[in-house]
C-alpha cells in the first residue's frame, strides 16, 4: 500500500483510508463480527488511516473500533476522530457544541471508548455558529500540547474558516465530501488548502453507494438507512444519477476495472495531497475497493471519465435541506 502525507504538518497514511461510519447503523443494520473482520482485513492490507466520529452510533463506533484494534501496535495505524455533533435518544441531531470545555469533555470520552491515550487527528465535525473557530482550535491546540492529540483537522468548512483556523494552529487536513458527484471543493477550498499546505481526506467518494455500481433502479433504502432521505436517491433524481453511473460503467469496462474502483481512483488522481476514505462495511466491498489504490489513470482516462460524469452533472443536493445550511461548501 502506497502512502501519502496529510499536508505539510500531518501524518503519513496509506493512500486509501477506511471510513467506519457505516458500521454503526448509518446505512441500516450492520453485522458486528463482519465489521470487525473488515477492519482487520483493512489493516492487514496496509490501510493505516481509520476515520470515526464520537457521535457515530452514539459511541458505538468507537467501542467497535476499540475491539477491532485491540492487540494491534498503536503506532501502526492512525485514528481520525470528529466531535461536536449533538444527538438525542431518537434518530435526529441536536445541533453543535464546539466550546473549549466541550471539546475537552468529548475527547475524554473518546479516549476511554477507543482504549487509547491519544488520537492522531481531532476535528470538529461541523462549524459551530455560536463559537468562533479560533476558540475551538485553541482548545485542540492545548490538547496537542498536552499529548492527547497529535494533529488538528477540520471538516466541512469553507476557505475563510480554514484560514482563520490555520492562523491559530497548523491544520493537517480538511475532511470534506469529494467525488465525481460532489466537486464544489474545486472552486475555492482545494486551492486554499494547497496554498496553505493542508491535506484533504475525501469522504463520500462513492456518493454513499450511489456511484458504486451496485445501486440499481428501483432499489430503496431499508429501515435505518439514511439514504432514504438523501435528495440524490429521491425519485426523479436517482434515475438521472444512475444514468451517469452507466456512462461511467462503460469507461470502467474499457479500463478493465469496476465502477467503484474507477470512482475511487479518480478522487485519488486529483492530487497527491488527497486521501480517499472508503466506507466499506464488509470484506467483500473492501476487497473491491483496495485495487483502486494501484489503478493508474492516464490523461485520456481522466478525459473519458469527465465526459461520462461532468462537473455539476448530479441531480439533487448531497444532504437534505436541514443539513445543507451547516456546510462550508455546497454540492
Amino acid at each position: 500500500m502506497r502512502t501519502r502525507t496529510l499536508g505539510s504538518t500531518g501524518p503519513a497514511t496509506s493512500v486509501l483510508g477506511l471510513g467506519a461510519m457505516g458500521m454503526s447503523g448509518a446505512y441500516g443494520e450492520a453485522d458486528r463480527a463482519e465489521s470487525i473482520a473488515t477492519v482487520h482485513a483493512a489493516l492487514d492490507a496496509g490501510v493505516t488511516l481509520i476515520d470515526t466520529g464520537d457521535f457515530y452510533g452514539m459511541g458505538h463506533n468507537e467501542l467497535l473500533l476499540a475491539e477491532a484494534l485491540r492487540g494491534r501496535d498503536r503506532e501502526s495505524y492512525r485514528l481520525s476522530v470528529k466531535f461536536g455533533m449533538l444527538r438525542g435518544p431518537g434518530p435526529g441531531f441536536g445541533g453543535h457544541d464546539c466550546r473549549p470545555e466541550a471539546v475537552k469533555n468529548f475527547l475524554a470520552y473518546s479516549l476511554t471508548r477507543l482504549g487509547t491515550d491519544h488520537v492522531d487527528v481531532y476535528r470538529p465535525a461541523r462549524l459551530d455558529p455560536a463559537v468562533p473557530i479560533e476558540e475551538t482550535v485553541g482548545a485542540v491546540k492545548e490538547l496537542i500540547e498536552a499529548g492527547y492529540v497529535r494533529h488538528l483537522g477540520l471538516s466541512e468548512v469553507g476557505a475563510d474558516t480554514i484560514r482563520r483556523a490555520h492562523a491559530v494552529h497548523p491544520v493537517a487536513d480538511l475532511q470534506i465530501e469529494y467525488s465525481l458527484l460532489s466537486r464544489a471543493v474545486e472552486a475555492e477550498v482545494l486551492p486554499t488548502l494547497r496554498e496553505l499546505g493542508i491535506g484533504l481526506t475525501a469522504y463520500g467518494v462513492l456518493g454513499r453507494g450511489l456511484i458504486s455500481g451496485h445501486w440499481r433502479p428501483g432499489y430503496t433504502a431499508g429501515p435505518g438507512d439514511s439514504r432514504g432521505f438523501g435528495p440524490r436517491f429521491a425519485e426523479g433524481n436517482v434515475e438521472h444519477n444512475l444514468a451517469l453511473v452507466e456512462a461511467l460503467r462503460r469507461v470502467a469496462e474499457a479500463k478493465g476495472c469496476t465502477v467503484a474502483q474507477l470512482a475511487i481512483a479518480w478522487v485519488a488522481a486529483q492530487g497527491e495531497d488527497i486521501v480517499p476514505l472508503v466506507g466499506a462495511r464488509t470484506r467483500e466491498r473492501l476487497a473491491e475497493a483496495l485495487p483502486a489504490a494501484d489503478l493508474g489513470l492516464t490523461a485520456a482516462d481522466l478525459a473519458e471519465i469527465e465526459k461520462a460524469v461532468p462537473a455539476g452533472a448530479a441531480r439533487g443536493d448531497r444532504y437534505p435541506p436541514a443539513f445543507m445550511s451547516g456546510l462550508g461548501v455546497g454540492n
